[in-house]
């Protein structure tokens, strides 16, 4: 990592320089050596990029790389290893060069006495919120080590849960496409041709092929205008898709589908109890719980709810009320299975049961909806072929009649 850092030497000077190093606290440890101070120090060096070219694309570190550091940790601070002694034991293992900066710089702020969640929120890129509220607990009683095998579940579920919904959704969006590029480079290449053998044998062509051939005409006459045209489009649908008012009436559009809504809903009912259930039982009180749940949901249409709970929660009323409320989000029985829990003192046991039901039933769901579309999309490409043999068929019939 590069730093541009401000050094206050012993005679008073200042210099400015940019150094590379694993952490900020070897920045420190360098300049101490050569006994100056550190007056000033900020991320990156060399070129800056102007704010308006200034993208990021992400860590360079993958969910299953924080997963597998997590469990890795809480094994083996449950065999007895010291935490500092067990990050450097992770950091030698990993094989992501940027995950392995940043556990020197974990290990570093833990070895000069800072909280091990204290050391993880100066990442917050990297590490999540629902993670550092767990380590905290976790560090608060005195078991960290199960805090952090309950936290290396959840995100390992959660992540699973995500796949499964966005390979059934995969699925039919390749097929489509697929059947999109053929059909164009169908009436691009193979259309003209037999145009072009209907047109000298004077053929009448009946109004399907017409219309075929229009089409062939226009793609073959006009096909950079079309390219531009389909960017745009893709580009205007991807901008409004990421605007807050698109990303919301779209994600209300999706809800109020016959079985993806439902898919969805159960989605995020199984994160939410899934999150609440852990950082309850890790010991993080209900408000803080419902606080770092509503971030780790993040999607407005949902979060909105968890902050209405919160506020209801701080006036004293019950976290189910807040749900019960909103049933057209939250299934009916999220809100009735929480009741029970609060009825009988037993509110996190009762949100993992939640979620495994919801996390069980949402892995069914997508099995039922690759059944669902199969069918589905072998009509649409049977009737697309159909359409297109019929429109070619048609003529060629009509000139051997003739003959």
């Amino acid at each position: 990592m590069k730093f541009r850092v401000t050094i206050k030497k012993a005679d008073g000077a200042e210099e400015e320089r940019v150094m590379d190093a694993p952490s900020r606290f070897a920045v420190y440890e360098q300049v101490e050596k050569e006994g100056a101070t550190v007056a000033a120090l900020e991320e990156g060096g060399g070129f800056t990029m102007p704010a308006w070219l200034n993208i990021s694309f992400g860590t360079g570190i993958s969910v299953d790389n924080i997963i597998l550091m997590i469990k890795n940790l809480g094994a083996m601070l449950h065999a007895g290893l010291t935490l500092s002694r067990a990050l450097t034991v992770v950091e030698r293992q990993t094989r992501n060069k940027r995950l392995k900066a940043v556990l020197a710089s974990v290990g570093a702020s833990v070895k000069k006495g800072a909280g091990f969640h204290e050391a993880l929120a100066e990442h917050p890129k990297l590490f999540s919120k629902l993670f550092i509220a767990m380590a905290h607990a976790g560090e608060e009683s005195g078991t960290l080590s199960e805090a952090l095998g309950l936290v290396g579940m959840q995100m390992e579920r959660a992540r699973n849960l995500t796949k499964k919904v966005r390979g059934a959704m995969i699925y039919p969006i390749i097929i489509i496409v697929a059947m999109a590029i053929i059909f164009v480079l169908m009436l691009m290449y193979v259309v003209p041709t037999l145009t072009n053998t209907f047109s000298q044998l004077g053929v009448q062509l009946p109004l399907a092929t017409r219309i075929i051939v229009a089409i062939s005409d226009f793609l073959i006459a006009h096909t950079v205008l079309l390219l531009l045209g389909v960017a745009a489009v893709v580009g205007a649908v991807w901008a409004f898709a990421r605007s807050a008012f698109g990303g919301r009436l779209l994600f209300k559009l999706v809800l109020v589908l016959p079985v993806i809504g439902e898919l969805v809903r159960e989605t995020y009912a199984a994160r939410t109890a899934r999150t609440l259930a852990s950082l309850l039982s890790s010991g993080v009180d209900m408000l803080g719980a419902i606080a770092i749940t509503r971030e780790v949901v993040s999607t407005e249409t949902f979060a909105s709810v968890l902050e209405e709970a919160q506020e209801r929660v701080r006036k004293g009323e019950q976290l189910s009320a807040a749900f019960a409320d909103h049933s057209d989000r939250y299934p009916i029985m999220f809100s009735d299975m929480i009741e029970v829990g609060e009825e009988t003192g037993q509110v996190a046991d009762m949100l993992k049961q939640v979620a495994e039901y919801y996390e069980g039933d949402v892995e069914q769901r997508t099995k039922d909806l690759s059944t669902i579309i199969e069918p589905i999309l072998m009509l649409l490409i049977g009737a697309g072929v159909g359409v297109f043999a019929i429109a070619i068929i048609s003529p060629i019939y009509s000139l051997s009649s003739a003959i």
